[in-house]
């Protein structure tokens, strides 16, 4: 029952998930001779190693301040200032005493810092060096005063709008309004490097999205809880008669030769469809497998389960490259951002943690009776990294029992100690005080960004082997923060 309700929910969410990879509306994007132009265009070289990104969307705009919290008594104190009292009387600031157990082993200048105290295993990778949090970060066209802010000037269109920011986000242009995005785009420059072309470079775990479309490049959606999303009702192995004569009927349907032009291309993606389907189908069921006690028992940690078991097939489907894409919803925290918290940041650390274990050689756990178990994993961890994104910030004033839309935020990344240079905060925490004297803050506990995800988008797509003339093709203001021929990194927090 479980599985079908969750392939409900997912397929509600997948816009034409029964064809599995290809949406009809995209049909004449996604021509077999497009895809050969791209892959013939395409600046890259042969890839003799492996890589993954995994992007987990935090969608409604991510509390951040109470995720990575000033620690030392003087920045603690105007932490809890600006966010108006303790919670107990009202206000949104976690108490310093709540914060001991998760104090971070990083200090800068005397500072210090913790994280929310439900997030024990983010807490736990941060000080083994597998985990880093960038500071800061937001959409901006160039770098910004508060009186280009005041006067408008140069700022990211619909600033403090969810449909605009979570669109720039995906596209890495805050400057106009697309419908492609920098992972989409990225897989069209180096697709050459997969010999698979029967299913995408671009995994989702949430269906239909911007960030993984391209100009020839889509999403091929698969569903956390089952894995490859077939047309519905066929079934190669059908056991029934209803369903076999089903299955025949799309069989015959696919090997009939059409003559008209849209019938016939029609016909192309379903049946890209189906030997997609069977392709993953029959690979995943050689993959790794978990108990039920392993992985969270949550949407994002399904997911995540689902990402290592499709990193694991990855040699028998022919990849060298592969993005995947989770959305979890709920951060438009206007009220109980407090309780609210307590439970969804404690659920993404989990699931963080979890699946960073798996992705090492082997892992203990704790099953049903309290046993402590060992499992395998997958030994990639230092060729999948995993980065966190929300289309803002939140304000450190409160609305009563809640935060609004503010710009910049702090988020995460995650991956083995030889990919990532972990254990530390990069880019520049914002002091927190409120007010004139703060030449970042803009009313209400907003600030003005002061890394821009520009810089945090370039650091993954230069690591992932886009080369740097093509750098600014993705992300067309980049060099208003970087220079793209720079020998050093936008940021530096991968190990390149």
């Amino acid at each position: 029952m479980k599985e079908f309700l969750s392939r409900r929910r997912f397929i509600g969410e997948a816009s034409c998930a029964g064809l599995g990879y290809l949406t009809f509306i995209n049909t004449l994007l996604n021509l077999k001779g497009m895809n050969a132009s791209a892959i013939s265009n395409s600046s890259v070289g042969d890839f003799n190693d492996y890589k993954a990104i995994v992007c987990i969307l935090l969608a409604g705009g991510n509390d951040s301040f109470n995720m990575l919290t000033p620690y030392d008594t003087p920045n603690h104190s105007e932490y809890v200032t600006a966010r108006s009292g303790l919670y107990t009387n009202g206000g949104l600031a976690l108490p310093r005493s709540e914060l001991s157990g998760t104090v971070l082993n990083y200090t800068n200048g005397g500072k210090e810092w913790a994280i929310h105290p439900s997030m024990t295993r983010v807490h736990e990778m941060f000080n083994n060096g597998k985990l880093a949090f960038l500071s800061n970060v937001g959409t901006l066209i160039q770098q910004t005063t508060k009186t280009q802010y005041e006067n408008d000037q140069n700022l990211p269109l619909g600033l403090f709008s969810h449909s605009d920011q979570i669109q720039q986000w995906q596209t890495g242009i805050p400057d106009e309004r697309g419908a492609k995005g920098w992972a989409g785009k990225m897989a069209d420059l180096i697709s050459s490097c997969n010999s698979n072309q029967n299913i995408s470079m671009n995994v989702s775990l949430s269906g239909s999205n911007i960030w993984q479309t391209g100009d020839v490049t889509i999403e091929y959606a698969i569903d956390p809880y089952s894995g490859a999303v077939g047309i519905d009702g066929y079934n190669p192995e059908a056991m029934y008669l209803t369903e076999s004569i089903r299955s025949e009927a799309i069989d015959s349907m696919i090997g009939h030769q059409y003559q008209d032009i849209f019938k016939k291309t029609f016909m192309n993606v379903v049946k890209n469809a189906r030997d997609g389907f069977i392709e993953f189908d029959t690979a995943l069921q050689s993959a790794i497998t978990f108990p039920e006690d392993v992985f969270p028992d949550s949407y994002l940690g399904a997911s995540m389960e689902m990402i290592i078991r499709t990193l694991d097939i990855r040699d028998i489907l022919d990849f060298k490259r592969q993005v995947f894409f989770i959305t979890v919803g709920g951060w438009d925290h206007h009220d109980e951002v407090i309780n609210n918290q307590l439970g969804m940041l404690g659920m993404v650390s989990d699931a963080l943690g979890r699946f960073q274990d798996a992705l090492g050689s082997s892992f203990n756990y704790i099953d049903g009776n309290g046993m402590q178990q060992s499992h395998q994993g997958i030994n990639l961890e230092n060729q999948v990294l995993t980065m966190l994104v929300s289309e803002f910030g939140r304000t450190l004033t409160s609305n009563g029992n809640g935060s609004d839309h503010a710009w910049g935020g702090n988020t995460m990344v995650m991956g083995g100690p030889q990919l990532l240079n972990g254990g530390a905060i990069y880019g520049e925490y914002p002091s927190l005080a409120l007010g004139p004297s703060n030449p970042i803050e803009v009313g209400l506990g907003r600030f003005i960004p002061q890394l821009s995800t520009d810089e945090y988008f370039a650091e993954v797509a230069k690591w992932f082997g886009v080369p740097n003339t093509d750098l600014s093709v993705l992300f067309p203001n980049l060099g208003n923060f970087y220079d793209p021929f720079s020998p050093n990194l936008p940021i530096g927090f991968l190990n390149l």
